[in-house]
């Protein structure tokens, strides 16, 4: 089970340890932090410890720098290239360099990754070893280790840096981080921060707040909106750079969230399936038009079959044209192309689709229905309650729900627009938002962060999710606990 499980921890398992918050970085903002020691700690021995969400594939990522100061500068790199673990070094251990075959790309799920650094061993291989979700990785594509009792820069009294370099966006990571430690003079095993579950195999995080840090070590665990980069080992706090407190989420690797799928970019016209129009950021949680002037479409990333699920968006700009709602798997294809999106303003839906379109028009399979007639714009926050159990949709705006619909009304559907099925329908269902124009853009909100201006902070049922209007009773934000409870 561990093989086959260790690389797609979901944070669906329940443990005795939850995990509060992780910290977003944008690399478009430029968002990093670092922060200087006052004197040098364990130059020889160290582990680097940290959970990661990536959101950006086929991009340089930067994780952790030592010496940070800028490409130009000697430096020490944790990061990713082309999807890769690297390990890379200009300074200290000049040349060093270790970059394991394994590929990371899976954007829905939580990586632990842990980086021991001990260079006083006899085998070269035994100075750095690199751990995925609890497994060491033993097959490399290079690798030159540091010599013997050689000094790393990792842990002096030099720049150290989360998030990526201080002189561009480049080399920034684009997602979550949660949990990131630093432990000064000591080369640990990966059991001393995760457990693999007994049950299911899959590695979990445990509490690491009882570890001796040592003297240049330090412990983030993104509690403090105030001060995300509060070292909550007692240490020096990291420095935010273009960090806010609203870059805090509740998406972590104890409850993962849906966001949008970056593999999913359907365009439509005569760019009919073309993968790289639309352009996903802040998370995935905001999608941008790119190129042409067609129809766009972004799906989540997490399905399901049953179960009752909320979720809010609001268009970003005022141009274009939007749509807001639900489809089936099968559909995925479709959405995008051709002009298909369910909703689309003008017609030719895919057909187990269906969106609540920002003129007012709910529509599904090339059929539209002039209710409710409330049209929407970007100062409009739409939300979307789906009942799988009963095959009905249910559209809010603003927190009232239109044409006098009623979530709670089961099988009847009061109010409700029908689950289409049939045709490609697997029973598979996904949450999606599409619009139409180079210059538009949608904001969506699944529950563990968004973009969308919040003053309310309401939660599910659970008390999971922060969305701006309570979702209705019995709903649930789509996260992976509701999941292993209700779907």
């Amino acid at each position: 089970m561990e093989t086959l499980q260790r690389l797609h921890n979901r944070g669906s398992i329940s443990t005795g340890y939850d995990i509060d918050n992780s910290c977003k970085f944008e690399p478009d903002n430029s968002e990093s932090m670092s922060r200087t020691p006052s004197g040098n700690g364990n130059l020889k021995t160290c582990t680097i410890s940290f959970w990661v969400k990536i959101t950006e594939l086929n991009k340089d990522h930067m994780f952790f720098t030592g010496d940070y100061g800028g490409a130009s500068s000697p430096w020490f790199v944790i990061g990713l290239i082309s999807d890769r673990i690297y390990i890379s070094s200009t300074a200290g251990i000049s040349g060093a360099s270790v970059v394991p075959s394994r590929l990371l790309r899976d954007t829905s799920a939580w990586y632990h990754l842990v980086f021991a650094f001990d260079t006083t061993q006899g085998t070269a291989a035994d100075r750095i070893k690199i751990y995925v979700n609890g497994v060491q990785e033993t097959v490399f594509t290079s690798t030159t280790y540091p010599s013997q009792n050689d000094d790393l820069d990792i842990m002096a009294a030099k720049a150290q840096g989360i998030a990526g370099y201080n002189d561009g966006t480049d080399y920034r990571f684009a997602g979550y981080m949660s949990e990131f430690v630093g432990i000064d003079g000591q080369a640990l095993a990966p059991t001393e921060f995760g457990e693999f579950d007994e049950d299911s195999g899959i590695w979990t995080p445990i509490d690491v707040s009882g570890l001796t840090f040592g003297t240049n070590g330090f412990y983030l665990d993104f509690k403090d909106s105030a001060n995300l980069g509060n070292d909550a080992s007692g240490g020096t706090d990291f420095a935010e750079v273009n960090i806010a407190a609203s870059d805090q989420a509740v998406d972590t690797p104890t409850n993962n969230f849906c966001i949008l799928n970056p593999l999913h970019r359907n365009s439509g016209g005569s760019n009919n399936g073309r993968q790289n129009n639309s352009i996903f950021t802040e998370g995935n949680t905001y999608i941008a038009g790119n190129l042409l002037s067609y129809w766009q479409s972004g799906v989540g990333t997490f399905g399901f079959t049953k179960g009752k699920w909320y979720f809010e968006a609001q268009p970003a700009l005022s141009t274009g044209l939007y749509t807001i709602g639900m489809g089936d798997e099968g559909d995925i294809p479709n959405w995008g192309q051709n002009n298909n999106f369910p909703g689309a303003a003008y017609g030719g839906v895919v057909s187990q689709s269906q969106g609540y379109g920002g003129g007012g028009v709910v529509e599904h399979s090339s059929t539209y229905s002039n209710s409710p007639g409330v049209s929407y714009n970007n100062s409009n926050i739409i939300g979307v309650a789906i009942d799988a159990d009963n095959g009905y949709v249910y559209y809010s705006k603003d927190g009232t729900f239109v044409n006098s619909g009623n979530p709670a009304s089961g099988g009847s559907g009061t109010g409700g627009y029908v689950i289409r099925t049939g045709g490609s329908s697997n029973g598979t269902y996904l949450m999606g938002v599409g619009f139409h124009s180079t210059n538009s853009a949608t904001r969506v909100n699944f529950g563990g962060f968004t973009t969308i201006s919040i003053s309310s902070a309401a939660s599910d049922g659970n008390g999971y999710g922060t969305f701006e209007y309570a979702p209705p009773s019995g709903y649930y934000a789509l996260c992976t606990k509701n999941l292993e409870e209700f779907g």
